[in-house]
């Protein structure tokens, strides 16, 4: 464990911008993957299931990632599999934490992105910065009256993906939590 705040990464919205819009955005190219949580929800001998899923990532956000003074973890569906296959494509490290969630898309009784309260308690009071493209106010106000240290929930819109404009916020703000 370190001093500096942890960074959740997301990869469906932060990382790979699924949303975007042709021609594909500067930077990024096209992968195709078969993570074991979408397969399962693929039709047997589909296309699509041979073909895999199209992720796009730009190399570029691995060393600006891990040159910012967080310590990163996945916060992703994609779990171990981020780092096996998002993680060498991206350039980071390939043994990162990952957040294990007790159950995908589950449904929260207030209301709540699922993520979130698992997101917390793994967070264990720690300052943390968390990148995801389905943060809500709700969650940010839930956030705020549960966590003692500070946080911030940086919502990526998942046409555009990380942007200069997000690096800077997180670097701004992890100088400001040291």
């Amino acid at each position: 464990m370190t001093d500096r705040p942890l960074l959740l990464l997301d990869v469906d919205g932060p990382l790979n911008p699924y949303a975007a819009r042709f021609p594909r955005l500067r930077g990024y190219t096209a992968h195709r993957f078969r993570p074991s949580n979408w397969s399962s929800r693929q039709t047997p001998g589909s296309p699509r299931l041979r073909r895999g899923l199209k992720v796009v990532l730009n190399p570029a956000h691995g060393p600006r990632l891990t040159a910012l003074p967080f310590e990163l973890a996945w916060a992703t569906t994609w779990m171990h599999e981020a780092n096996e296959m998002i993680a060498p494509v991206v350039g980071l490290p390939t043994d990162l934490p990952v957040i294990e969630w007790p159950e995908l898309f589950a449904t929260d009784t207030d209301g709540l992105y699922w993520k979130t309260r698992p997101l917390l308690e793994w967070a264990a009071g720690r300052p943390f910065a968390w990148v995801d493209d389905m943060i809500t106010r709700r969650d940010e106000t839930y956030v705020t009256a549960r966590h003692d240290a500070p946080a911030l929930l940086l919502r990526i819109h998942p046409r555009r993906g990380l942007r200069e404009a997000d690096f800077l916020t997180l670097t701004r703000w992890a100088e400001e939590h040291r």
